[in-house]
Order: C-alpha cells, then sequence, then structure tokens
C-alpha cells in the first residue's frame, strides 16, 4: 500500500522560512492564501490588473498586488490560474522574475505534463493537489481537521524539494487527512481519466441516456430527473461514505441484484475499449493538443458543445423540479461567495 504522510512526517518550519506568492484568487487559490496565512506563513496573491477577485482576497486581510510584484517579492510561487491561462501567465508574468532556488508550485500538473511550461534548471517544481474543491479546503482546516492531497516533484534543483511540498501541504491542513507521493503524469494523466471517463464526461452521458431512454418510451419526463438524475446523489453519497460495497449492503436486494446483473451489460467490452482508448489520447498528448487548439481558436466547439448541453430538456425539468426543492440548491450562493468565483 502507498505510504501515506502526516503531521509529524512535515518539517512546520520550511514552509515558514518561505515568501509565498498565490497566483489567483478562484476556488483553490482562496483556500491555499488563507490557510497558509493562517499557519503562519508569509503570503501575498498576485493577480491580473482588475481582477475582480482583488477586493475579495482583501476583504479575508491578504495582501493583493500584481502578478509581477507577487513573483518579485517571493521565492515560492503557486500557480492557481486556469490550465489555459497558466502558460500565458507563466511567460510573461512568472518567468522574468524567478531566480535560482526559488520554487514553483501547481496543483495540477497538466502544464508541466504536456510541456506546455519549462521553468529554468536552478528552480524546484513540485506540485500540492488537494483531491478537493477550494470551499472544502478552507472549511476543514478552519474546522481543525484536512482534504487529502498529493505531492510531487518534477525537478528537486535544491534537494529538498520533496521536503518543502510537504511543509506547504502541512500548512493548508493536509497532512491533517493524509499526503500521498505521486508524479506529475500520474496526477494528470489519472486527473483527466476520471473527469472524462466517470466523474463528468461518463457520468453526465449517462444520466442523460437515460433520462432521454425514459422519456422516448412515454414515461414523464419529471419521473426520468428523479431516477437517473435526483437519486444519483443519495447512490454517490453511499459510495463515498461506505464504497460499493456498502452501497450496495444499503439499498433493496432487488437494486443490487439489477446493479450486479445489468450493470455489466452496460459497461461492456465495447466501453472499455473506449476507456482504454480515451487513456491513451491522454497519455499521448492528443487530447491536451486538442484543448489547446480548441482555446487557441476561440472555442468554438467547446462553445457548441456547452450551448446544446444547456438545451437539453434535462435542464429545463431539472430546474423547474429543484425550484420546488429549496434545501436541494439553498447553499450554492453561499458556497460561491466562499471560493470567491
Amino acid at each position: 500500500m502507498a505510504k501515506l504522510y502526516y503531521e509529524s512526517d512535515a518539517d512546520k518550519a520550511l514552509i515558514r522560512s518561505r515568501k509565498v506568492a498565490i497566483i489567483g484568487y478562484g476556488s483553490q487559490g482562496h483556500a491555499h492564501a488563507q490557510n497558509l496565512r493562517d499557519s503562519g506563513v508569509d503570503v501575498r496573491v498576485g493577480l491580473r490588473e482588475g481582477s475582480s477577485s482583488r477586493a475579495k482576497a482583501e476583504a479575508a486581510g491578504l495582501r493583493a498586488t500584481s502578478v509581477a510584484d507577487a513573483v518579485g517579492e517571493a521565492d515560492l510561487v503557486m500557480v492557481l490560474v486556469s490550465d489555459t491561462e497558466q502558460t500565458e501567465v507563466y511567460e510573461n508574468e512568472i518567468a522574468p522574475r524567478l531566480k535560482d532556488g526559488d520554487a514553483l508550485f501547481f496543483a495540477h500538473g497538466f502544464n508541466i505534463r504536456f510541456g506546455l511550461v519549462t521553468p529554468p534548471d536552478g528552480v524546484d517544481v513540485g506540485m500540492v493537489a488537494p483531491k478537493g474543491p477550494g470551499h472544502l479546503v478552507r472549511r476543514t482546516y478552519e474546522a481543525g481537521g484536512g482534504v487529502p492531497s498529493l505531492i510531487a516533484v518534477s525537478r528537486d534543483a535544491s534537494g529538498k524539494a520533496m521536503e518543502l511540498a510537504l511543509s506547504y501541504a502541512d500548512a493548508i491542513g493536509a497532512t491533517r487527512a493524509g499526503v500521498l507521493e505521486t508524479t506529475f503524469e500520474e496526477e494528470t494523466e489519472t486527473d483527466l481519466f476520471g473527469e472524462q471517463v466517470v466523474l463528468c464526461g461518463g457520468v453526465s452521458a449517462l444520466v442523460t441516456a437515460g433520462f432521454d431512454t425514459l422519456v422516448e418510451a412515454g414515461y414523464q419526463p419529471e419521473s426520468a430527473y428523479f431516477e437517473c438524475l435526483h437519486e444519483l446523489k443519495l447512490i454517490v453519497d453511499l459510495m463515498y461514505e461506505q464504497g460499493i460495497s456498502g452501497m450496495r449492503f444499503s439499498v433493496s436486494d432487488t437494486a443490487e441484484y439489477g446493479d450486479l446483473t445489468r450493470g455489466p451489460r452496460i459497461i461492456d467490452e465495447h466501453v472499455r475499449a473506449e476507456m482504454r482508448s480515451i487513456l491513451d489520447e491522454i497519455r499521448d498528448g492528443s487530447f491536451a493538443k486538442e484543448w489547446v487548439d480548441e482555446n487557441r481558436a476561440g472555442r468554438p466547439r467547446f462553445n457548441e458543445l456547452r450551448a446544446a448541453g444547456r438545451e437539453h430538456p434535462i435542464e429545463k425539468v431539472g430546474a423547474e423540479l429543484r425550484a420546488m426543492m429549496p434545501f436541494v440548491s439553498g447553499g450554492r450562493k453561499r458556497l460561491e461567495d466562499v471560493s470567491g468565483g
């Protein structure tokens, strides 16, 4: 079994000896900056000119400045802008100000794994990737807990890059839950695969296909929505808390028998072959190239597919039903406010 690191494994003084620049103040940025600050780390937030996040950072008691100034002051830079913005921000604002002995950190390995960012030789390159959204990273820290995280080192120029990554993870609360060492390649490839095949692509396509099948067969859209989307949370919560076997124990015998006998007919060898093909596209870089090219072209296909998804009948029915169930979405605005957008 892989080794997990905890608070007793971390050199807490290591990160406190650094001046840290958090670049970006979105979901992860706000959590990292505030948790580091509360752990006694010297933190500043680097934002683009005119960023709407400046007021949020300052309201949280953080010092916000330009990306260039933040990087110039710091000796550890954590890049938390979106994957598609990182190359431009790195080339224009970060790279000219990096010095030998600095550390460049990421919370996702995409740009390093696919060669879109190439740091200089004298800089440590590491990753600290919490396995949860920023609002959860912040909330659990404030409650005395933490969110498990991955750490990795792509370049160990100082000979202490792994220890520094673990110290950083400790300061955001991750060692309270457990920190797993990985590589940039493993984190990036498994993350993209999970998003595309299961967590986002697979689940959304499965839910939509199930809804369509029931509606086309003459059932009410509302019934189809409840069965194929609304109740999904109940099942996922059981799996999250108890594993797949625990979920099966908690549902009816009829549901479990249907799971065991019909599930393999949905996820058959054809689907598994497609999963392997998607993994190949991730590993050989073709997905990354496709996504980078799509952004450079102004996202025409992305915008078309997004618009089509929003127009699907499941969205109209879902919006009407959720309006009748305020307990479902009542916390959404609060989470958006906390995460800083």
